[in-house]
């Protein structure tokens, strides 16, 4: 009989306490929250205070079962769940289900899991806290709702299988809102001037910008022309000593935003991989908004960074948490052993472990101290002046480990500039006056949709991820690339006082991995925007987080809240679902020419599409619009293109005399020849691909397969094939790693059927 039973929510988790656990205690793994809301209807009775009806999963029953007779035969059962408040109603949920005992369960949290943070939680038990459980609650109850009576006003008025969420619907109206912000963007054109002036004796060239912009080309050239007789001097030198600062150390969202500058990584994948380190012990807990850093974390900096560069460049930082409505007093995002710069595990695991590591042992390092030099350029009958600026790192200070990245993509290029002196002649090499556009807004990446998210007050650490997972999963917003167009501007330039000018070409508007709103999503949020204002306001929803921190606090009654919440909400479904006169979102584009129809784009059964003729015309037509193309955006000649294209599937001609044919499926365009698919990927198009074109996929296609086997042993159906990630076994059905040092090229049937029986069973 165990006299200890430790729950916790992850397997991984187990295992590592176990170790700092010794004799007398059995942990084990919860899997997650074992009980959640109802799926037989509702799953809240309003009439009876929002009470919810909660249920176990059908794959947690047994998991349940096992548990609660472990508890059964155990002196005392330590309830060890995450310390926010998801763990707290986890820690709740297992109390009720399993039917503990309050003498005999004792609540403990910890934020790392380390062998002193677990003993000491040991030592410092408590009760379930109820505020935190009931917040968590309200959070629940309240999202239900939302989703249960608004998803079916979506399937009735727009399409079916459709879904709305409080958090969700104003994540995606802040990706339309911008989208549209882009679409109606009207880029001002301005002329800058910029030089470049040599000192006399010295090498090189010393690069300014004027201090003013031009309106037009006229000006921006009379300008050139008044330079063709000036003499330019430097008419002031200004240094200035200052200091640079590190950023505080991760929270939640920081780590987002930085691992998808610094390491590609989606929100999903950094908040994977940061509970892989936290459960195996390695950082501290992942869900935080806390800056804040324990003296324990801070003197173990201190200590590293003295051993590792110096006492110089040791500075202690305390930091507070600035985040509006916080959560938990938690700590920062850290190593647990701040003195272990590296870590086993995973490439992706190591990468983000290190950049963690990296921001810690900065944040406790000394300022930067670097000299600023503006040096400003003045000719003798100018108003205006050229100004160069300078940087010089006396210090480097922290920026001997970390330096954070920026949103904005562009390099931070600092200058050293030379020994000026005040009076000093400069030659002029040359001065251009290019021609400039105002930048249009940029598209949200994940990072920084999560970063606006928590500037607006929305949503809290452990809801960014799984919203932009829902947001993708729902077909609202594709995350994809943005093709540039080519633009050209002039060049005016002033060189040994003739002036010429060329005309440039540059590509605008490229954009990565950026969250695109697709059609779908840009109607259910007008329809929202039209029906339920509060859901989509931005005010009102970070208003909601707040009185959930109330209730956490004690401070509000949670169905109270809720009480408030459902009346006017209920009245907005009613209303929305008796009014007949939604129209799903259809555009009158224009007339085509040649029939004298009407061309509408709207939402079909299928998708977006463009219709020839009205709904009640026999002979409409329809075609789908491409990925990428918006209801709102298309115009007519875009739309009168599409009806000239060809109907898919599309026959191309013969190979060897089998037909060859391009073609649309769930998976995107393909070829179809010989009973083979091969996908078209994103170069080609399935309408205007040629026999030609297709011919060269499909003998690059055969290629490929040629190359996949290396081996084949058909006595016991086995292959070593070249897969995505390298080399591999594979049997029947299964796939085997190889081990790290064995050339796959060199294995033997005896070598394959040794890796086989030595790997592991799922």
């Amino acid at each position: 009989m165990a006299e200890n039973l430790v729950i916790v929510e992850s397997p991984a988790k187990a295992k590592t306490i176990e170790k700092f656990l010794g004799k007398g205690y059995t942990v084990k793994s919860s899997f997650g929250n074992i009980r959640d809301l109802s799926m037989k209807g509702l799953g809240i009775d309003i009439e009876n205070g929002f009470k919810p009806e909660y249920g176990v999963s059908p794959d947690k029953k047994k998991i349940v079962s096992d548990l609660a007779k472990l508890a059964a035969n155990a002196d005392t059962v330590w309830l060890a769940s995450d310390e926010d408040r998801e763990g707290e109603a986890i820690a709740w949920h297992l109390y009720e289900s399993l039917k503990l005992k309050p003498e005999n369960t004792k609540r403990i949290v910890f934020h790392e899991i380390t062998k002193n943070a677990i003993l000491e939680a040991i030592e410092n038990p408590r009760s379930i806290d109820m505020n935190l459980v009931m917040a968590q609650q309200a959070r629940r109850v309240l999202d239900r709702l939302v989703g249960f009576e608004l998803s079916p006003v979506l399937w009735k008025k727009i399409q079916p299988k459709l879904s709305a969420g409080r958090v969700q619907s104003v994540a995606l109206r802040l990706i339309v809102d911008r989208e549209r912000e882009i679409n109606a963007f009207d880029a001002q054109r301005f002329w800058k001037i910029e030089a470049s002036f040599t000192i006399e004796g010295r090498e090189g060239c010393l690069k300014a910008v004027l201090d003013r912009k031009f309106d037009t080309e006229e000006d921006a050239r009379a300008f050139l022309e008044q330079c063709t007789e000036e003499t330019f001097t430097v008419s002031d030198v200004e240094t200035k000593e200052g200091t640079r600062t590190p950023a505080a150390p991760f929270t939640t969202s920081t780590l987002q935003q930085e691992a998808a500058r610094k390491l590609g990584f989606s929100v999903s994948q950094t908040m994977t991989i940061a509970q892989q380190l936290y459960e195996a012990g390695l950082i501290t807990y992942m869900r935080t908004d806390s800056t804040n850093l324990s003296s324990l974390a801070i003197n173990t900096a201190k200590e590293a960074i003295t051993k590792l560069y110096g006492e110089d460049y040791s500075k202690v930082r305390k930091y507070r948490t600035k985040a509006k409505g916080a959560q938990e007093a938690h700590e920062a995002i850290r190593p647990t052993y701040i003195a272990n710069a590296e870590v086993e595990g995973t490439a992706a695991e190591k990468k983000l472990y290190n950049l963690i590591w990296k921001r810690t042992v900065a944040c406790q390092m000394a300022d930067a101290i670097v000299e600023k030099t503006v040096v400003t350029i003045s000719g003798s009958k100018l108003k205006c002046n050229f100004i160069c600026e300078g940087e010089q790192i006396l210090f480097d200070g922290f920026l001997k480990v970390y330096i954070e990245g920026r949103d904005d993509e562009q390099s931070e290029d600092i200058a050293t500039l030379p020994k000026l002196e005040k009076g000093q002649a400069l030659g002029c090499n040359n001065i251009i006056a290019v021609e400039k556009f105002t930048q249009k807004p940029v598209r949200f990446s994940e990072a920084s949709l999560v970063k606006k998210l928590e500037e607006l007050g929305i949503g809290r650490p452990s809801t960014y991820a799984p919203t932009i997972t829902t947001l993708l999963k729902r077909g609202y917003v594709i995350k994809g690339d943005k093709q540039g167009s080519v633009r050209r501007y002039k060049e005016i330039s002033l060189e040994s006082g003739a002036i010429s000018e060329k005309v440039k070409s540059e590509t605008v508007g490229t954009e990565k991995k950026k969250l695109l709103p697709e059609n779908i999503g840009i109607v259910v949020t007008d329809f929202l925007s039209a029906n339920f204002k509060d859901i989509l306001d931005y005010g009102f929803t970070a208003r909601v987080e707040e009185d959930f921190d109330r209730i956490a606090s004690g401070k509000v009654v949670w169905n109270k809240f809720i009480d408030n919440f459902y009346g006017p909400f209920h009245k907005e479904v009613d209303d929305s679902l008796s009014d007949t006169g939604h129209s799903n979102a259809q555009r009158v584009i224009g007339t085509d020419p040649a029939s004298g129809k009407v061309i509408i784009a709207r939402i079909g059964k299928f998708g977006p599409l463009v219709q020839k003729g009205q709904n009640d015309d026999p002979d409409k037509c329809f075609v789908g619009l491409p990925k990428g193309q918006l209801i709102e955006t298309v115009t007519l000649e875009e739309a009168l293109k599409l009806f000239e294209l060809p109907r898919l599937p599309r026959t191309l001609g013969t190979i060897d005399g089998k037909e060859v044919v391009a073609a649309k499926g769930k998976f995107g365009p393909y070829i179809r020849f010989d009973g083979k698919f091969v996908s078209l990927g994103k170069s080609l198009d399935p309408y205007t691909v040629t026999l030609e074109e297709a011919g060269a996929l499909l003998k690059a296609d055969e290629e490929k397969e040629k190359n996949k086997v290396i081996a084949r042993f058909e006595e016991a159906d086995i292959q070593i094939l070249n897969g995505r990630y390298g080399a591999y076994i594979k049997q029947g059905k299964n796939n085997f790693k190889i081990p790290r040092g064995k050339q796959a090229e060199s294995l033997t049937l005896e070598d394959c059927e040794a890796i086989i029986a030595a790997t592991p069973k799922k």
